[in-house]
Parts: structure tokens; C-alpha cells; sequence
């Protein structure tokens, strides 16, 4: 299976200037591998971008990856972080 951590983190630590702080947790469900991106607080705009076409950009390539099975990929963004990763 591919890699999708790895692949998540190629594409978004150069955009971010908290490199170190962008986290990647996974989960799998009955339908979705779901990856979820957490970045620090002042990094979500430039990983969404304006009218969120940095995020788009993002997961149409992640989703362009195949993946064996019926299950699909799903990338979540979390826009909301934590403060208390400063």
C-alpha cells in the first residue's frame, strides 16, 4: 500500500513555516482511509489558501493515488488546531 503519510508530508511541509509542527494521524473506517493534517495555528492559511484551492490542489493528488479495494482515501484538514502546539 502506498504511503500516504509520507506522500501528505512531501507536499506539505515545504508550504508551511512550522515544518516541525505538521502532523499526520491516520484511522480507517468501514469506507475511508482517513489521513488527518494538523499544522500550527498561523500555518492553516497558507495550507488552505484562497477559497481553499492550496487544499484542493492537495488532495487531488492525494486522492489521484490508487489504492487496492473498495476503499477510498480521504484527507481531512484540520482547520481548528490547538493553541497548545506553539
Amino acid at each position: 500500500m502506498t504511503d500516504f503519510k509520507a506522500l501528505i508530508l512531501a507536499i506539505v511541509s515545504p508550504l508551511v513555516a512550522h515544518p516541525g509542527n505538521v502532523v499526520v494521524t491516520t484511522a480507517e473506517t468501514e469506507r475511508f482511509y482517513e489521513y488527518r493534517l494538523t499544522v500550527h495555528p498561523d500555518d492553516v492559511g497558507r495550507v488552505i489558501g484562497k477559497q481553499g484551492r492550496v487544499a484542493q490542489a492537495i488532495r487531488t493528488i492525494v486522492y489521484s493515488v490508487r489504492v487496492q479495494g473498495n476503499k477510498r482515501v480521504r484527507l481531512i484538514i484540520d482547520d481548528h488546531p490547538t493553541k497548545t502546539l506553539e
